[in-house]
């Protein structure tokens, strides 16, 4: 095998690194991957830039592992998390370590700035994972309501033919508009914010939820908003992604106060009203579940695959139990 060397990524190395997600990767969740995108994912993220090292091969990058900075809480402390994404080897170079050795040097480097790395890997990558031990948790559930269910059985069939039918227009206010609302948000969120179950989750603040969705480019998240009195009562951000042959919209937050049904079922009403999409697909927050159901919403048969790895000491809970995680699906999203 040719010679290889790991290193830290470089400010020149974005344009070369650009290229090979795109060789090996396409356009991504957001169809392109333009330098923009890039930064605010892995340079503007309110946890800290991403850790990413590349591999270098006879004066050519042929591998990139980046790791997303995260922070969950749990029992009243901060756990510094990374979520694994954007993992390329060059075609050229495939079969030769190059993921083994990237993975094996960041989590070396990881040992003092993270307590766990989380991710949720396809079918191809998932052995890769669990050979360097990573544990599968199996998947989340995801609670997903259908509205035309002959095109999505056709949309999903293993070789779809035909056209995917055209983006549907949505009739919502974008995230970032919502967001600008300072105090209505804040207030929100102080009446959002859980009860300490000692369950992990991530905490939400208006920073983040600027960056994660009112920043994003090219993902195109909207939202709808419940209000009283002047007063945020409910959020719900989501966006019209594609899925196969079909159009999915993706509630990514749910934003009630604990137990708040009737809120809960109106934001999933009014979603489903602005994106006139085959199907959408949610995560109930706590409390919520029956105004979940009630917005006719069922289980889906399949979830999102979900996989940890402990880097530093013991976390309580333990994060490899599945029942210690309370996530939404902007959480897991790939983005």
């Amino acid at each position: 095998m040719p010679t290889m060397s790991i290193r830290q990524f470089q400010a020149a190395d974005e344009q070369p690194v650009l290229e090979l997600l795109e060789v090996t990767l396409g356009g991504g969740p957001a169809g392109r991957r333009p330098p923009d995108f890039f930064r605010w994912k892995h340079w503007e993220n309110p946890f800290g830039p991403s850790l990413m090292l590349v591999a270098e091969s006879a004066g050519h990058l042929v591998g990139l592992r980046a790791f997303m900075r995260w922070r969950f809480e749990a029992g009243g402390r901060a756990i510094e998390a990374v979520r694994a994404v954007d993992t390329a080897t060059h075609p050229d170079h495939q079969g030769q370590g190059v993921f083994s050795r990237l993975t094996r040097a960041a989590l070396e480097q990881l040992q003092d700035q993270a307590e766990l790395v989380f991710n949720t890997p396809n079918s191809s990558s998932l052995p890769g994972y669990l050979k360097l031990g990573w544990r599968d948790l199996g998947r989340l559930p995801v609670g997903v309501r259908i509205r035309r269910p002959l095109r999505l059985a056709r949309a999903l069939r293993p070789a779809p033919t035909g056209p995917r039918p055209p983006r549907p227009q949505v009739e919502a206010d974008p995230a970032a508009r919502l967001l600008e609302r300072d105090e209505q948000v804040t207030g929100l969120l102080a009446e959002v914010r859980p009860r300490d179950d000692g369950r992990l989750r991530t905490p939400k603040d208006l920073a983040y939820l600027r960056w994660r969705y009112g920043q994003a480019p090219l993902l195109g998240y909207a939202a709808v908003v419940e209000e009283e009195g002047g007063s945020y009562r409910g959020l719900a951000i989501f966006r019209v992604r594609p899925r196969s042959g079909a159009w999915e919209a993706t509630v990514a937050e749910l934003l009630v106060p604990s137990g708040d049904r009737r809120t809960a079922r109106r934001l999933l009403r009014r979603v489903a009203a602005a994106a006139p999409v085959d199907h959408l697909t949610v995560r109930a927050p706590e409390g919520t579940a029956l105004a979940v159901a009630a917005a006719g919403f069922l289980p889906a048969p399949r979830g999102i695959r979900f996989v940890v790895r402990v880097v530093g000491d013991a976390i309580r809970p333990d994060p490899t139990d599945p029942r210690a995680w309370a996530l939404s699906l902007g959480d897991v999203e790939v983005f």
